[in-house]
């Protein structure tokens, strides 16, 4: 068990990449706490790991205030004991254009993205500090680190790069780990809208991608994984696209360019 008996919050962890590192977590050995502003999504979850002989518990917590985070770690403190992974993970892109976008809908995607992960952050931090042990994980996104549209889920994405730096090099001498992941697009129930929308919308995707497919929760999940690990044990401030290459190039435009060297 490469987690055992560590416990794990997992902020969104009712659906989607969220629901998949908690199930992942849970079969390593991991207690997890599975947090989401859906409670009856957070329960779903938690019942399914308990059925498979995993242990976890469900939070419904508003992340993105300071009131549904002390809620969340008083809980998890009650019931399994002090938290030594996290996982800030909730999210939503809301919103696109610059020219459009209402300032209190750019305010909404800063919240549920970046200060959710600032405030998770700083209540876990003084007790892995004072235990000398502790990880935490940011699921961040390709959108942070080129230009993808949905401007403002892509800069609080940027954000949460920069606070997953400062955070490893500031606490690192505390044995406190902090890394990032940047997925590219992963088929997760975020998708519905523009799959309705547009059927054929996750197999146009795929030309953009190397290695000819979008992502799984569970590619995440897998490096999650590894990130809250031992095995990771001198791995700290780094970024971790897990995008099927897809930041690694433009090979597509080279293909286009150049169709007979393809």
């Amino acid at each position: 068990m490469r987690l055992g008996n560590r416990v794990s919050v997992v902020t969104g962890g009712g659906s989607g990449i969220g629901r998949a590192i908690a199930e992942r977590f849970a079969r390593e050995g991991s207690r997890v706490v599975i947090v989401d502003r859906y409670g009856d999504r957070a329960e779903a979850v938690a019942r399914g790991i308990d059925d498979t002989g995993g242990e976890s518990m469900a939070v419904e917590a508003d992340v993105a205030t300071p009131e549904g985070v002390d809620h969340l770690f008083a809980r998890a403190q009650d019931v399994f004991g002090p938290v030594e992974i996290l996982v800030n993970n909730a999210g939503a892109s809301l919103g696109n254009d610059l020219r459009t976008i209402a300032h209190d809908v750019w305010d909404q995607n800063f919240a549920i993205v970046l200060k959710s992960a600032f405030l998770c952050t700083k209540a876990a931090l003084p007790g892995m500090i004072a235990r000398r042990q502790g990880v935490i994980l940011n699921i961040a996104s390709v959108n942070g680190m080129m230009g993808l549209g949905e401007e403002a889920y892509s800069a609080a994405k940027a954000g949460m790069i920069n606070l997953t730096q400062n955070t490893a090099v500031r606490y690192g001498e505390y044995q406190v780990r902090a890394n990032c992941i940047a997925p590219g697009t992963v088929d997760t129930p975020i998708w519905n809208e523009r799959k309705a929308a547009n059927p054929n919308v996750m197999e146009e995707l795929k030309a953009w991608y190397p290695l000819g497919r979008v992502g799984h929760p569970e590619d995440i999940a897998n490096a999650a994984l590894f990130l809250a690990s031992d095995e990771a044990s001198w791995i700290t401030g780094v970024l971790l696209p897990v995008d099927g290459g897809l930041t690694a190039g433009l090979y597509r435009m080279g293909k286009d360019l150049n169709p007979e060297n393809a």
